[in-house]
């Protein structure tokens, strides 16, 4: 297999790709780019504005311009928001040139992390059952990552230095 471009991390929201990304970008001396992050910067608002004022389709649509030119990037680790990789476009782009890490956790452990954000648009009127069902509905297309990194059992520096070993043995 050849040595891929970029490592792109992917998974629902509270699942890490955030904190695990920086950390694994310092590890190996990266660029890190976060593409919530950098669509905030660029809009200059909140993915929650712009899901208020301007709806979930306009975001989707920046999303993946953002995503798309983000990737042409070398050598960079990306952390997705967590319904990029639903994406088609953006889901066959990482499959074909990137390395993709799935950050898998058990359904309590991550409605537990998200449902009682503010800041995370698809949750603020989302009951438990919406979230687990979302989360199950997510997972299905998730698990097409190159990788899978179970998480419920690990330290957070143990789950990036899995991701390192397997990036430095690609």
């Amino acid at each position: 297999m050849k040595l891929k471009e970029n490592l792109v991390f992917l998974g629902m929201m509270g699942s890490g790709k955030s904190s695990i990304g920086s950390l694994v970008a310092m590890k190996l001396r990266l660029n890190f780019v976060d593409i919530d992050k950098e669509i905030e910067k660029n809009l200059n608002t909140t993915i929650k504005k712009i899901f208020e004022v301007k709806g979930e389709d306009y975001f989707r649509k920046i999303e993946e311009q953002t995503t798309l030119k983000t990737l042409k990037l070398n050598s960079t680790v990306i952390s997705l928001g967590g319904g990029a990789f639903i994406n088609n476009n953006i889901r066959k782009e990482i499959l074909k040139n990137h390395l993709s890490f799935w950050l898998n956790w058990d359904d309590k452990i991550l409605l537990n992390r998200i449902k009682n954000s503010r800041k995370r648009p698809l949750v603020i009127n989302a009951t438990d059952t919406d979230l687990i069902d979302l989360i199950k509905k997510r997972s299905n297309i998730y698990s097409k990552a190159l990788y899978e990194i179970k998480c419920d059992k690990l330290t957070k520096s143990e789950i990036v230095n899995k991701i390192v070993k397997i990036y430095e043995t690609n």
